[in-house]
């Protein structure tokens, strides 16, 4: 994550070209830019570089590319020992030929998120409300509770991720924003998870996120998901 004079401190580039730069990686999919009143932060978007891994080079390359993943994962664990107040973010865009009321369907209701996620995400989705994440194999254990900060149907969800049971929001639990834009016959979904606690919760979901998220645009597009449980991949790398 950056904004723009932080981008260009180590660079021989005036102001205006960098921000042509951006513009132009941000309309081919690669950066992400999420505004918070007059800031720009800018995110690195993995979608694109993830479709190419899974469709082309993770077939060919694969020890070497877990080899040059294990470099950046412990590079990125001393970058965050700078600060104290270091809290890393994720961000995640994905287009989805659906409408938005099909996305957010496929969000909030239990029976869709079961399907996708391996989970039933369970909640009156009004904002101070519990949902809960739990498994559906029958044994009712609950892996993820949170509550509703926002709900904007069908543009706009904000929950916390992980608050312990039995208690209400906790400044320690991470946030999860679900934006949905649609543009005619598709939509753009991007997801902001910020506030994680470590280099851990990162990876885990740096895995988990685009599991899940291909196996909802899946479902909507053709009515079919991944054989392998998204929150499964999540714990593995978590």
């Amino acid at each position: 994550m950056a904004q723009v004079p932080q981008l260009i401190g180590g660079l021989n580039m005036a102001r205006q070209s960098a921000t042509q730069h951006l513009n132009i990686l941000e309309q081919a999919d690669l950066v992400t830019v999420i505004r918070r009143g007059r800031e720009r932060l800018h995110y690195l978007n993995p979608a694109p570089i993830h479709e190419i891994q899974e469709r082309w080079i993770s077939e060919f390359d694969r020890p070497r590319l877990q080899a040059i993943n294990a470099i950046k994962n412990q590079a990125e664990e001393y970058a965050m020992t700078d600060g104290p107040t270091s809290v890393p973010t994720y961000v995640y865009v994905t287009y989805i030929r659906a409408s938005a009321e099909q996305v957010w369907q496929a969000l909030t209701d239990a029976d869709l998120t079961a399907r996708y996620w391996g989970h039933a995400n369970v909640s009156d989705w009004r904002p101070g409300s519990t949902w809960e994440h739990r498994r559906v194999d029958g044994s009712g254990v609950v892996d993820v509770v949170g509550h509703v900060i926002e709900a904007e149907s069908p543009t706009r969800l904000v929950v916390t991720f992980d608050d312990a049971p039995g208690t209400g929001p906790s400044r320690e639990s991470s946030v999860v924003t679900f934006l949905v834009e649609p543009h005619q016959d598709i939509v753009r979904l991007t997801v902001t998870h910020e506030n994680l606690p470590n280099q851990a919760m990162l990876n885990g979901i740096a895995h988990g996120w685009p599991a899940v998220l291909a196996n909802l645009k899946s479902l909507l597009e053709t009515g079919e998901i991944l054989p392998q449980a998204p929150w499964e991949m999540y714990r593995a790398h978590a």
